[in-house]
């Protein structure tokens, strides 16, 4: 199982410099290959006996040429650029394959990173040897044992960070976890997750909370001079508060996905369409700021550690208007009534804890169609991708 830990560098002021000019090559090379391949490719939409551009092509091609049109390439570690390129080419295989988007240029400040291959770095206790440049210190050791894979060098706002990753045997960080049975999870603004056992999980709100040193912030960058130091120095401090914001998020969420997951085996998610829901003028900041989209993303890889499984119910499945104790369906159930009595029955129901039961028990139905009984039809296919995982961490502070 491949996994990835995020610590941050201690680097002197040498180092950041070097750091940054590796990134900056790695920048490049993505750049001028992604503009290589659109010419190459119009190219070969016009006379299609031409070969379709690759990025071993590519990589070949530059490195014929880097050292007479562009030798301070080779001031930095090989790995910036080859990586660069393969990761493009990725990006072109998802693009192709109709699950990304067209690959956009990087930007300076904003993609900040090179990856480093295997055979090209040593980590050792508390530092990290970076080709060409030598040992960085770190904030902490690498908690996981097995065969290092890669690590990518990031900087995110004024500080460096390293993601290793690791190929750990399976399980064999986990503690064992409980068996608690099904449970039902249904997410919302007000409360960020719901239980069928009715426990509920309000969430950090951390951008709604640190909102007005944020318009204060961007207030002051906004009057600074473009081109002078004090501008420079109100973008770092505007970088490091949305920086804090986003940690106080990730730590919030793997708080919850990690008390979720380690107590149930089979958990019922909704599939959310967020894209659809921020529309709404009113709500679009509070559900921006829950996370919705990263909380699932973390219960599927931490249920998948657990030897457990997340089901995704169908958007248009009405959870909320269900009754879970007779199966009535209302027809109108307005956003700002919490509660609702049932007609046929005389149930009165908590909107939310409604919703996470009917979502429990469509998850149940669903694995036991699974095994041959008759199924809902209500329960999207949902296969959790077998990608690269990542353990986040800041300094000490572990979001797990």
């Amino acid at each position: 199982m491949l996994m990835a830990h995020k610590i941050r560098l201690d680097p002197n002021n040498v180092q950041v410099t070097h750091l940054a000019r590796a990134a900056g090559v790695a920048r490049f090379a993505y750049n001028w290959a992604l503009n290589e391949w659109g010419c190459l490719y119009q190219a070969y939409l016009v006379d299609p006996a031409l070969p379709k551009p690759t990025e071993a092509a590519l990589g070949r091609k530059l490195n014929a040429i880097k050292r007479i049109e562009f030798p301070w390439m080779l001031e930095v570690t090989k790995c910036a650029p080859q990586m660069a390129i393969l990761q493009l080419g990725r990006a072109f295989s998802n693009f192709f394959a109709h699950r990304a988007r067209y690959p956009k240029f990087r930007c300076k400040g904003r993609d900040d990173r090179f990856t480093l291959s295997n055979d090209q770095f040593q980590v050792k206790d508390k530092r990290i040897r970076v080709p060409k440049l030598g040992w960085v210190r770190m904030c902490e050791r690498l908690r996981f044992t097995g065969r290092i894979v890669s690590a990518c060098i990031r900087r995110v706002a004024d500080h460096w960070y390293a993601s290793i990753t690791v190929d750990v045997p399976e399980r064999a960080h986990r503690p064992p976890s409980e068996n608690q049975g099904a449970v039902g999870v249904d997410l919302g603004v007000s409360r960020l997750a719901t239980l069928s056992t009715g426990e509920t999980f309000t969430g950090p709100k951390a951008l709604r909370h640190s909102l007005q040193r944020l318009r204060r912030l961007s207030k002051a960058l906004s009057r600074k001079v473009k081109g002078s130091r004090n501008r420079v120095k109100a973008k770092r401090k505007l970088g490091r508060h949305h920086a804090r914001i986003a940690a106080i998020r990730h730590d919030g969420l793997h708080r919850v996905t990690t008390n979720i997951t380690r107590r149930f085996h089979t958990i019922g998610v909704e599939d959310l369409n967020v894209k659809g829901m921020v529309k709404n003028g009113r709500l679009s900041r509070a559900i921006v700021d829950m996370g919705f989209a990263e909380l699932r993303r973390q219960l599927e890889y931490k249920a998948e550690w657990c030897g457990g499984q997340v089901v995704v119910i169908d958007r248009w499945y009405p959870s909320s208007k269900t009754c879970s104790c007779c199966g009535t369906r209302i027809d109108t159930l307005y956003l700002a009534q919490r509660q609702w009595c049932c007609a046929a029955c005389g149930t009165t129901h908590d909107r939310d804890i409604n919703a996470a039961i009917n979502l429990r028990d469509m998850a149940v139905s669903s694995t036991v169609s699974a095994c041959g009984g008759e199924g809902t039809g209500l329960v999207s296919e949902h296969k959790v991708k077998p990608a690269l995982v990542k353990q986040e961490s800041i300094g000490k502070a572990s979001f797990r």
